[in-house]
């Protein structure tokens, strides 16, 4: 019995598990209210009264999740478990029989639930062969560049994402010197799970295609947000990003902000630096047929710098209270980095955000990445 409860349970605590099923309720909760018209409800209704059109409107939403055929077996099920016919079989001399249609209704209930599970597996084996083509899209490693020390990590709100992280050389040098700089590029599609990571994908290419010829930052850019802006559904699927290059021998960068969190350049000294310099995000309808003009911001990295970047869902996370991380746990934390390695800053800003969300459900894709320049 030992080994079974722990097989069920994958050896989570009593209070972990409770933990867990609080966040998938609230989860499920949000799910749902979301298609009812609280508005509505707290303008025709008052204590009990409300309290019913509630609960009758929260089953409608759920109902009218399921398709039709299992919207009718699921109404059959609770008419046979509230109202529990009996049928009486006495027409032959002798014979009385009883036959109670309860137990019918609990079968059909756990066929329902057969059903859902079946459809959760397929889809989750499909989203499990997505996520493999999506590590596949950015880097498992960080580049050796000579000087700077590169560290990333990302968790997904699901099993894919929209967040996009990347650090690489470009392969045509853009310089006089003729050395490769290295761009450095996080970047936050507008949504999230299977759509936005969709767009992630193609975002990534473009990328990719751009930096792989001579062209300037500001070219690739403007080509970004060129296309962003034709694939972006009318400014619903917008990207906002961080990009930066990097001279590799004098450490001078230049970044573009596009819409992005403001990355946190903490100095040797201690001194914090907010790199918000740029434009709109990308995929912004433009008010004219021009190309959006972004400004880009020049800085020279001195040696202990720390270049921290990071998307929207490591500031925006919540405890079981609802209550963010917010901006100032995370400058506190990255201030305490010191001298210390970029996997190191990045294992303690992510380890204390999860030590600050608890088992509360996450909400969104949660991405940081470090550079570390050598002393």
């Amino acid at each position: 019995m030992r080994a079974f409860w722990k097989s069920i349970t994958d050896g989570f605590e009593l209070h972990q598990l409770w933990g867990q099923f609080k966040s998938e309720a609230k989860a499920s909760y949000r799910l749902y209210s979301a298609d009812v018209d609280w508005k509505e409800i707290d303008d025709q209704s008052r204590g009990l009264g409300r309290i019913v059109r509630s609960a009758r409107a929260l089953f409608k939403a759920l109902l009218m999740m399921l398709s039709p055929s299992r919207r009718v077996l699921l109404l059959l099920a609770i008419v046979l478990l509230v109202i529990q016919p009996t049928f009486h079989l006495d027409s032959v001399p002798r014979i009385n029989i009883h036959i109670q249609l309860r137990g019918l209704g609990v079968a059909i209930l756990f066929v329902l639930l057969a059903l859902e599970l079946a459809d959760r597996i397929t889809m989750k084996r499909d989203l499990e062969i997505a996520r493999e083509i999506q590590e596949w899209l950015v880097p498992e490693q960080p580049p050796s560049v000579a000087g700077l020390d590169i560290a990333f990590a990302t968790r997904p709100q699901n099993t894919v994402a929209g967040d996009y992280y990347d650090a690489f050389l470009r392969p045509v040098p853009v310089h006089d010197s003729g050395k490769q700089p290295l761009l450095v590029a996080v970047a936050d599609v507008a949504g999230k799970s299977v759509p936005a990571a969709l767009l992630m994908a193609t975002f990534q290419a473009s990328l990719h295609a751009l930096t792989a010829t001579s062209v300037t930052l500001a070219e690739i850019v403007t080509g970004l947000d060129r296309y962003c802006r034709d694939h972006s559904l009318d400014g619903r699927r917008f990207t906002t990003a961080f990009l930066a290059e990097i001279d590799v021998e004098t450490y001078e960068m230049q970044y573009v902000n596009a819409g992005h969190n403001e990355p946190i350049l903490l100095r040797a000294s201690g001194v914090i630096e907010r790199l918000s310099t740029g434009g709109p995000p990308f995929g912004i309808p433009a008010f004219s047929q021009n190309d959006v003009p972004y400004p880009f911001g020049h800085v020279q990295l001195q040696a202990g710098d720390m270049l921290f970047i990071f998307t929207d869902g490591v500031i925006e996370a919540v405890n079981e209270s609802d209550e963010e991380y917010g901006e100032a746990r995370l400058l506190h934390c990255v201030q305490a980095a010191s001298s210390e390695s970029a996997s190191t800053t990045l294992n303690r800003v992510m380890g204390d955000v999860n030590a600050f969300v608890g088992q509360a459900r996450q909400f969104d894709d949660i991405t940081s990445l470090v550079v570390r320049v050598g002393v």
